[in-house]
């Protein structure tokens, strides 16, 4: 079955979609695709606006560092967003290819970066005062080439972190490299990825970008939702926070009250209140007083006495004795 192109046309080509994925960003505006109802789109126009705004931030942002760092012209730009299962994602990259995994935090899921290996590796040509015109290795990076380019990419979270921040908080990490696709477990195969496609260059080469976002860590922060899904390390710390706070609450001081139930009288009454007078408290005689904190009734008691002292003795709530009764 087809149905018309639901997000906005992207401005550039993104990853081949395979047959049936849920979302291509190949589709011009208007132009029927195929919809796989087993597979039922989740990204909606609202997500993919917000999206785009913050995906575009950080392309500006990632271009200001990629030039400084590398001193040569660099470009990246927001091409498109897709949604796609992790699986095919991967089969749209080719192999070899430049990946970078990182982390979320506090989301749960991982994130990915990759691009061409030959750009990665003219990129480090860069940063070691080359021109990045010669013909580069098709390799695995060295640990130097490596430690190198993790410098640069952590640079690149951090501005991933600010563009995305009105969005969700983050605190992206780099988990690991790799260069086979089917080797990168960022996401299980069938875990619904956003992806967002970017044309890059740097000097003379060209190429494409993909950054692969969770869907689900970032779909209750889309809709605006009181709490994004968090990972195991950041549920662990806000509960031992509650704790903390819950403990040191129960060490506060509270003044708290026994009296009888509130009396209202008019203002001319109280003003014309005189020695002697008697105000009728029309508190049953057979009815507890109330315990109270900050005029909120919590408890009920009855007079008594402790060791000389005056008391009150908590008592179950009058509606509580009225349901044992009956």
């Amino acid at each position: 079955m087809t149905t018309p192109e639901t997000g906005p046309a992207p401005r550039g080509t993104g990853p081949q979609a395979p047959a049936g994925s849920p979302v291509s960003g190949r589709s011009r505006r208007g132009e029927p695709r195929t919809y796989d109802f087993r597979r039922p789109t989740k990204l909606s126009r609202e997500h993919v606006r917000v999206l785009q705004i913050a995906q575009e931030a950080f392309a500006r942002q990632a271009t200001t560092i990629l030039t400084t760092f590398l001193r040569a012209g660099a470009r990246l730009e927001l091409a498109g967003i897709e949604q796609f299962s992790y699986d095919d994602y991967v089969q749209t990259l080719p192999n070899p290819v430049f990946i970078s995994t990182f982390t979320l935090e506090p989301l749960a899921g991982k994130g990915l970066l990759a691009y061409p290996l030959d750009i990665a590796m003219a990129i480090v040509d860069h940063l070691l005062g080359g021109s990045g015109a010669a013909a580069q290795p098709n390799r695995p990076m060295t640990a130097m080439e490596t430690t190198i380019t993790t410098h640069l990419l952590d640079r690149l979270l951090d501005e991933f972190a600010t563009a995305f921040g009105t969005v969700t908080e983050l605190q992206p990490a780099l988990a690991g490299f790799e260069y086979n696709p089917q080797l990168a477990q960022a996401a299980a195969g069938s875990d619904t990825v956003m992806v967002a496609t970017f044309s890059m260059a740097v000097g003379s080469r060209e190429g494409e970008a993909t950054l692969v976002l969770p869907f689900s860590s970032f779909a209750q922060a889309l809709n605006n939702a009181a709490s994004p899904q968090l990972s195991e390390s950041a549920l662990r710390k806000r509960k031992k926070a509650a704790e903390a706070l819950a403990a040191r609450l129960n060490l506060v001081p509270v003044d708290v009250s026994v009296r009888f139930a509130p009396l209202t009288v008019s203002s001319a009454d109280l003003l014309s209140l005189a020695v002697g007078d008697i105000l009728l408290l029309r508190h049953p005689p057979d009815s507890p007083l109330e315990v109270t904190t900050n005029d909120v009734t919590f408890a009920y008691a009855i007079a008594s006495n402790h060791r000389r002292r005056l008391a009150a003795t908590v008592v179950p709530t009058p509606h509580a004795a009225v349901k044992d009764s009956a």
